[in-house]
């Protein structure tokens, strides 16, 4: 069997590091992802404005202590390993039977649970920045989705920590070529908030957005 190696740096300075949430969007659409983080292009739709919504909630930035329980929410989290930095939306800290507090992160998210792992991708990334900031290992987290209103355990084995790391390194990849993949349309574009900038439909079948904007101008 061949070595996995790594295709991340020993290291990333503070200057390179991306939002986390660029991973979940680049697990999602490679294409949405160059839109937001290297066109800046952005707009909002009823799915993302839900979302929004529910992380607002969630970023209260409030503290609640119970007996075995210390809830903090939007915390911040950043990975010099990863070359990530963002906000946890809820960090619970549970006390251990040594009396240690054991992190426990929980990210918001709107829908219901999806067949692909792009969300425990991105709060995996989330457990490994608190590793890497507090110096511990953080072992398992939960997804909570609003539509069913139930949380779903995530637990960070290895398979998903090196599925993290080499999402973390191609996402790096892409923004630093600063090249918008070409589009391919399928079933998820008609719920994404920028498909009339990317027009999947039109540029997906070998004709550019910019021929079919001309086209339609003349025919206009």
């Amino acid at each position: 069997m061949a070595e996995c190696v790594s295709l991340l740096p020993q290291e990333f300075s503070e200057d390179d590091l991306l939002p986390l949430s660029a991973l979940n969007h680049y697990l999602y659409c490679k294409r949405r992802c160059a839109f937001i983080h290297i066109e800046q292009v952005w707009a909002e739709n009823l799915f993302t404005a839900e979302g929004r919504v529910l992380h607002e909630r969630a970023d209260s930035g409030e503290r609640q202590s119970r007996n075995t329980i210390r809830i903090e929410t939007a915390v911040p989290l950043r990975s010099l390993l990863l070359g990530l930095s963002g906000r946890a939306d809820v960090v619970e800290y549970h006390r251990d039977n040594q009396g240690n507090w054991q992190p426990f992160p929980v990210e918001y998210k709107r829908g219901k649970p999806k067949a692909a792992n792009w969300d425990q991708v991105q709060l995996c990334a989330q457990a490994m920045c608190l590793e890497e900031m507090l110096h511990c290992v953080v072992g398992e987290g939960a997804l909570f989705y609003g539509t069913n209103r139930r949380r779903q355990a995530v637990c960070f084995d290895e398979a998903l920590r090196w599925e993290t790391t080499q999402a973390a390194a191609r996402l790096h990849e892409l923004i630093r070529s600063g090249i918008t993949p070409p589009a391919r349309y399928e079933k998820k574009c008609d719920s994404c908030s920028l498909v009339q900038f990317c027009l999947p439909k039109v540029a997906g079948k070998g004709k550019s957005v910019g021929q079919y904007l001309a086209h339609a101008l003349v025919e206009g």
